[in-house]
């Protein structure tokens, strides 16, 4: 069973930093991509990073110069470090991989963390 688990929300003041962490494990085989989502009420999710297996980066405009992704493959994991935190930052954040089973042939299988709040306060 694979599994995704996500840590690091939480409530921070306007300019604040949050780093979210999220580790896979499991019986797993290779992770490829791997990359950040939000959510908030009424709205649908979106990519806030993505980090690909090579290495390659690539983060939303909104994003972009604040949050920075990252990968410690040998520990199977993903990390969204966010500086200078925005009211409209707030959501909930998900991890997201594509992981290929220890049991699998070469089928990559698309998993989700259960998400984890982070509010920014004005």
């Amino acid at each position: 069973q694979v599994q995704l688990v996500e840590s690091g929300g939480g409530l921070v003041q306007t300019g604040g930093s949050l780093r979210l962490s999220c580790a896979a494990s499991g019986s797993i085989f290779s992770i490829s991509l791997m990359d950040w989502y939000r959510q908030t009420p009424g709205k649908q999710r979106e990519r806030v990073a993505v980090i690909t297996g090579g290495g390659n980066i690539d983060y939303a405009d909104s994003a972009k110069g604040r949050f920075t992704i990252s990968r410690d493959n040998a520990k199977k994991m993903v990390y969204l470090q966010m500086n200078s935190l925005k009211p409209e930052d707030t959501a909930v954040y998900y991890c997201h991989a594509n992981i290929r089973p220890l049991l699998s042939s070469t089928r990559e299988y698309s998993y989700w963390g259960q998400g984890t709040q982070v509010t920014v306060s004005s």
